[in-house]
């Protein structure tokens, strides 16, 4: 049977009605689809910018850096291949670029090992990585034993200055030579050192430099030292 005209143009219109509808409804979907698409990314660059690390420092050696590697001395343990330069990124370096052959990370911290007045003495003398001036640098990762990691705070803290007098030597060098602690084990992956010293200094302050490690390798925290490389390295002024 055949619809009456008027039926046919009511049911054209009325389905007419229920696709502009639907178009419309599809459409403001799609608009609201993109709108919380584009809120999502502007919250991951939240995130990405919340969860970067500026504690979190990676030691790149290989052919391109910053820091001219001078000399590279293995003091103790397995030995780092050697390398030219040495390129310091703050935050996490997943891949190891083309030119490099290692990558080191480390995280600063809080003092550990330290009684308020040595904290007190510390910041009043200490100055900051990174001077203009300070165009001579040490990088010395260190690995300790399981013996030293086997003791309690209070027994490490024993050696680390009743005996061996770790922060008064320090002490004496300040604030001539600027140093940087980095800890290694505080990370999630597995790092092949426990620490990672930087120290900075000027040219005319290099033999206290050498004076100081020198005095430091002597006491008896060293003993506990299983593995240690001393990258010495130079930069132009800026």
């Amino acid at each position: 049977m055949r619809d009456h005209p008027e039926t046919t143009f009511t049911h054209s219109a009325s389905t007419l009605g229920r696709r502009s509808f639907i178009q419309r409804l599809t459409g403001i979907g799609a608009a609201a689809c993109i709108a919380s698409q584009k809120n999502l990314a502007a919250k991951d660059t939240i995130t990405m910018q919340t969860i970067a690390n500026p504690r979190l420092f990676t030691f790149i050696g290989g052919n391109s850096g910053t820091w001219q590697v001078t000399a590279r001395k293995t003091v103790i343990g397995e030995p780092l291949p050697t390398v030219k330069r040495l390129d310091i990124v703050i935050g996490e370096v997943k891949e190891l670029p083309e030119d490099a052959l290692w990558k080191l990370a480390g995280v600063t911290s809080h003092e550990r090992y330290v009684t308020r007045a040595e904290k007190d003495q510390l910041a009043a003398k200490q100055v900051t990585i990174g001077r203009p001036e300070a165009t001579h640098a040490a990088m010395i990762p260190i690995r300790k034993n399981s013996k030293w990691w086997a003791m309690t705070q209070d027994e490490r803290r024993a050696i680390f200055e009743e005996s061996s007098h770790h922060i008064k030597i320090g002490m004496k060098y300040l604030p001539a030579i600027a140093r940087r602690l980095h800890h290694c084990r505080d990370l999630a992956e597995p790092q092949p050192f426990d620490f990672i010293t930087l120290f900075d200094y000027t040219k005319a302050d290099a033999n206290a430099f050498e004076d100081m490690v020198a005095e430091l390798r002597t006491t008896e925290e060293w003993k506990y030292v299983e593995r240690e490389t001393d990258l010495r390295m130079v930069r132009e002024s800026k």
